[in-house]
């Protein structure tokens, strides 16, 4: 995984709790997946529906949940609302979570499989 070069945060680095709740809201399949169709850009609500294969609503709340812990912002343009990332940092650990694992499986000796 690629660390910046910042000092390494000690244990008690009062942002620890607010690390907790990041992986919080990354610990859903949907909103990893709302996290990586956002890796293009701004997305609607229906079309972020469709590509992550769920009801607009159930989307809606997703990121709505996203949306409080500041990994999305939203646009509205009419009746449409758009969304997209804040920042590359959720899309940065979702994307090495993500080679991680495939590592991982591909590590595991066929015996295993």
């Amino acid at each position: 995984m690629h660390v910046d070069k910042q000092p390494n945060p000690d244990p008690d680095n009062a942002f620890v709790e607010v690390a907790v709740e990041v992986f919080r809201l990354l610990a859903d399949a949907t909103r990893i997946r709302i996290v990586l169709a956002l890796r293009e850009g701004e997305l609607s609500v229906n079309h972020l529906a469709d590509i992550v294969d769920r009801s607009p609503a159930a989307v809606s709340q997703h990121l709505a949940k996203l949306r409080w812990g500041k990994l999305v912002r939203v646009r509205q343009e009419g009746q449409r609302v758009f969304y997209r990332l804040t920042d590359e940092h959720a899309m940065r650990l979702v994307v090495e979570a993500i080679r991680q694992a495939e590592h991982t499986v591909d590590d595991i000796p066929g015996h295993h499989t």
